[in-house]
């Protein structure tokens, strides 16, 4: 049995019901094979950033997993099929959104995979949740470059069981 690594998933929509889409993103992470949820963040609303539509509704989960980089990227990919996604266009909006930022203290360069995220560290609908329930991987100088991102949790709509 390979021992689990850490690993922080970027959860994104802005079609639909999003936050219901974003909460059964987090039962589907709980649900995969090798894979235990650790903790998620709240939901976050952030306006789309290189993309358009709607504002988005984001989100940071930890997992334990024991499933390789690769497998788990494919179990991510099913994840955002189940809830809808499609793919028309680079940036379209989306039903669910779905992204690997860090597995462990791993550095990935695969075709159609590279860890850590090449744009986490630009965004603040990323690092927002991230330092939510990870601070210590989230320097303050990362928050005060993305400081001028508009990004708002959302109270009544905060996830249950988020810490």
């Amino acid at each position: 049995m390979t021992v689990p690594v850490t690993a922080f998933i970027a959860l994104g929509a802005n079609l639909g019901d999003a936050a219901a889409t974003v909460r059964g993103a987090f039962a589907a992470l709980a649900a995969l094979p090798q894979t235990r949820l650790l903790r998620h963040s709240s939901l976050y609303r952030s306006a789309p950033v290189d993309s358009s539509g709607p504002d988005y509704l984001n989100a940071v989960a930890a997992i334990a997993t024991s499933l390789p980089p690769l497998a788990l990227l494919q179990a991510l990919q099913s994840i955002e099929q189940a809830a809808g996604r499609e793919r028309p266009y680079r940036n379209a909006p989306r039903t669910l959104d779905l992204d690997l930022l860090l597995y462990g203290e791993s550095r990935i360069d695969l075709p159609g995979l590279t860890v850590p995220h090449p744009r986490m560290e630009q965004r603040a609908f990323v690092l927002v949740p991230l330092a939510e329930i990870a601070p210590e991987r989230v320097p303050a100088s990362l928050l005060a470059a993305v400081a001028g991102q508009a990004i708002a949790r959302l109270t009544d709509g905060a996830a249950p069981d988020s810490q």
